[in-house]
């Protein structure tokens, strides 16, 4: 936090060094959470680029307190949100592109893996966005309930009942999937 507010100074004074931390510390998070948003890895880039861009021309209005990384995630929800309604698309889906890092010592663990992580992905697709947003922030995002209900001007037994609700139309439509 003290490292943040100090790159948000330096970066509000045009130093292109404390931007360039900046992304380098938060892209990768940022993109992983508007890449669950969106479930367009280009989609995604986008994203976290126009955040960036908007970051840079509000430097002067943005207030160094609070958590940088928690502001950044409802921002980049933001802008997937704005993104997905003014394409109008439908449910989303993984780039079969995609990399997804296992741990996993066999192939066939790494593509049972691999399956689990696009039926889970579709499932999120489904969703809609508000429970989609508070299970993406709560869990990508590391974020406290109360942290994004804040952030969205919400009640905290909104955001909880949001994730419950999200979290049990997700194990419904995986159940059912794997039964037929």
């Amino acid at each position: 936090m003290r490292e943040d507010r100090r790159l948000i100074r330096a970066m509000r004074r045009g130093s292109r060094a404390a931007l360039e931390r900046l992304y380098e510390k938060y892209a990768g998070f940022l993109l992983t959470v508007a890449l669950a948003l969106c479930h367009r890895l280009d989609v995604a880039e986008d994203v976290v680029h126009d955040f960036f861009v908007s970051f840079v021309q509000s430097a002067e209005k943005l207030k160094a307190r609070g958590n940088l990384k928690a502001y950044m995630a409802i921002c980049v929800a933001n802008l997937a949100r704005d993104r997905l309604r003014r394409e109008r698309r439908g449910p989303g889906y993984l780039d079969d592109d995609i990399e997804i890092e296992s741990d996993a010592a066999s192939p066939e663990q790494q593509a049972a893996e691999r399956e689990q992580a696009l039926a889970l992905n579709w499932a999120l697709s489904q969703l809609p966005f508000e429970q989609k947003e508070a299970i993406v922030l709560h869990v990508h995002g590391r974020m406290k309930f109360t942290q994004i209900a804040r952030q969205r001007g919400r009640s905290v037994n909104t955001v909880r009942s949001q994730y419950r609700y999200g979290l049990q139309k997700i194990s419904a439509l995986l159940n059912h999937e794997v039964v037929s």
